[in-house]
C-alpha cells in the first residue's frame, strides 16, 4: 500500500494507492510544527496501520524538513509543481503536448506540463485564502462554501461597474462584462452580504480565469485543467470561465480534481519501491 500526503495551508490531504484503487481522506491542516509524529497523528486518525504501508510519499508546506523515513518505512519528498504536473496527467489524461494546469486552492499556481517536463509558471496571491480572509473582515464569515452561497443569491452588478456602465462597446467584448471590480462600491459600501459576496467570488474567479488564459496563450494551448478546491466554487468558477470565454480557451473539471497534487504524490512514488 502506498500513501501521498499532501501538507496544504489549509487543508492537508491523504491518498492511499493499493491494487490500483486510489481512496483519499482530508483533514483541516493544523498548526503544529510538521514532524514524524505529527505524520503518525494524521495516519492513525484516519485508521491507516503503519503496518500495511509500503512507502509514503509528501508534498507541500515544510515536508521538505521531515526525515527519511518513518517506524522504518521510507519517505519521499515530492516537489510541489511536479506533484501539481503528475497529478493533473494521471486525472485528466493529459499527453505529451504543452498543456497548462492550474492548481486553484489558498493561494493559485500555474504549472506547464510537456511530456514529463514540469515548469511552474508563476503563481498569484488570489485565490480561496483570500476570499475566506476578505470575508472575515467584510462580514466576519471565512467560511468559502458559506460565501460561496451568499454569492449565488446576491448580484455583482449592484457593486461591480461593467463595461455597459462606463463605455458604448470595447471591441467585441460584451457590455456586460466587468469594467471594475466593486467599481459601484464607494456609493453602495453599505450593501448586503449577498450582493458583496457576489462581487468578492467573482473577482477572485476574474483574476484566476485572466492568469489562466494569457499562461496558456504562452504556451499555445486551448484548454487550462485545473485542480485544487477553489475550482468547486460556483460563483467564483463563473468568473473563470467568464474570462476564459473571452480568449476562446476552455477550462477542464475532473470531478477529484482537488486531490491533484496527492495524486502526483502518488505517482511520483509509483516507481520508486
Amino acid at each position: 500500500m502506498l500513501v501521498g500526503i499532501d501538507f496544504g495551508i489549509s487543508n492537508t490531504d491523504i491518498g492511499i494507492l493499493k491494487n490500483d484503487q486510489y481512496n483519499f481522506f482530508t483533514a483541516k491542516t493544523s498548526g503544529e510544527d510538521l514532524t514524524i509524529d505529527l505524520v503518525k497523528k494524521i495516519l492513525k486518525d484516519k485508521n491507516i496501520s503503519l503496518s500495511k504501508i509500503d512507502l509514503i510519499g509528501v508534498t507541500g508546506g515544510k515536508s521538505s524538513n521531515l526525515k527519511s523515513s518513518v517506524d522504518g518505512i521510507k519517505i519521499i519528498k515530492i516537489n510541489e509543481i511536479d506533484a501539481i504536473g503528475l497529478g493533473a496527467k494521471k486525472l485528466y489524461g493529459i499527453n505529451n503536448k504543452p498543456a497548462l494546469i492550474i492548481s486553484a486552492g489558498t493561494g493559485t499556481a500555474c504549472v506547464k506540463t510537456e511530456h514529463n517536463c514540469f515548469d511552474h509558471m508563476g503563481g498569484i496571491a488570489v485565490g480561496g485564502g483570500m476570499l475566506e480572509g476578505m470575508g472575515s473582515l467584510l462580514f466576519n464569515n471565512d467560511k468559502g462554501e458559506e460565501i460561496n452561497e451568499f454569492a449565488s443569491k446576491g448580484s455583482k452588478e449592484k457593486l461591480d461597474m461593467l463595461i455597459g456602465d462606463v463605455v458604448n462597446e470595447i471591441g467585441n467584448l460584451s457590455p456586460h462584462i466587468t469594467a471594475v471590480n466593486f467599481g459601484k462600491a464607494k456609493s453602495a459600501s453599505a450593501d448586503t452580504i449577498e450582493n458583496t459576496s457576489a462581487a468578492l467570488c467573482n473577482m477572485v474567479g476574474e483574476v484566476i480565469g485572466t492568469i489562466a488564459y494569457l499562461n496558456a496563450y504562452l504556451i499555445g494551448s486551448d484548454k487550462v485543467y485545473f485542480i485544487g478546491r477553489t475550482s468547486y466554487l460556483s460563483e467564483v468558477l463563473k468568473g473563470i470561465n467568464q474570462r476564459l470565454e473571452l480568449a476562446g480557451i476552455e477550462g477542464q473539471y475532473y470531478d477529484n480534481r482537488e486531490y491533484g497534487n496527492v495524486v502526483g504524490v502518488l505517482e511520483g512514488i509509483k516507481n520508486s519501491q
